[in-house]
């Protein structure tokens, strides 16, 4: 990944285990969804993105898991935790087979192209 990250090497071990557990009841429920769902759409209340990404795949006729944390007001600890975990900076996160699509943008990029 071309994307700079702080190296382990550099964190403290307490500041490590703090972020190994920070939230992790969460990020274990995403981890297990995706591995386990052929589709998974993790979003937000009331974000356009995710409508228009579960719009999609249900008009393609794709099922898919849907999980949801929290909206514009609430839940943000819980998405950020997501977002660490998958290094998607925005939602919705799309995953295919186990792996990042992106965004609803990407996602309706690999309906199009027969990606996914």
């Amino acid at each position: 990944m071309n994307r700079p990250q702080l190296p382990e090497t550099r964190i403290s071990q307490k500041a490590l285990g703090k972020m190994e557990r920070f939230k992790a009841d969460v990020v274990r429920r995403v981890a297990e969804a995706v591995d386990q769902q052929p589709i998974v759409v993790v979003g937000m209340a009331q974000n356009p993105h995710v409508k228009r990404a579960r719009k999609a795949l249900t008009a393609a006729g794709r099922a898919f898991e849907y999980i949801e944390y929290g909206s514009y007001l609430s839940g943000w600890r819980d998405r950020l935790a997501i977002k660490l975990w998958s290094g998607w900076p925005t939602f919705p996160q799309v995953f295919s087979g186990g792996k990042l699509v992106g965004g609803a943008d990407e996602l309706e990029a690999a309906l199009a192209d027969g990606t996914l």
